[in-house]
């Protein structure tokens, strides 16, 4: 199993970027989800994630300005971000849960001017 996440770039504050993450491999369903996000020194933080269940949670950074959505019939996730802040720059990092075991994309980098 593979993701592969897309969509960062630079942009500047208050501008929009909507990253994608797509799986690929041989595997029944995903249980969650969910995008994760870390800067430089920092740990890596939960930005939004979508439940097995349907349920959505988001993390403090984001709440408000990015939104998840999935497509189950395509593997994929996808995550809206608004209003960009400088603070928003780091690497983003999709995650789904396959069973026991959780696979993470590649990362892709958003960086935000102010």
């Amino acid at each position: 199993v593979q993701l592969q996440a897309s969509g960062g770039g630079l942009v500047q504050a208050g501008g929009s970027l909507r990253l994608s993450c797509a799986a690929s491999g041989s595997f029944v369903s995903i249980s969650d989800m969910g995008w994760y996000r870390q800067s430089p020194g920092k740990e890596r933080d939960l930005v939004a994630i979508v439940t097995e269940a349907g349920h959505t949670k988001y993390g403090d950074s984001g709440l408000g300005r990015f939104f998840i959505s999935v497509d189950n019939a395509k593997r994929a996730a996808y995550l809206q971000m608004n209003s960009l802040k400088p603070e928003d720059t780091a690497v983003y990092y999709c995650k789904f849960t396959l069973g026991p075991k959780d696979y993470w994309g590649q990362g892709t980098q958003v960086t935000v001017s102010s």
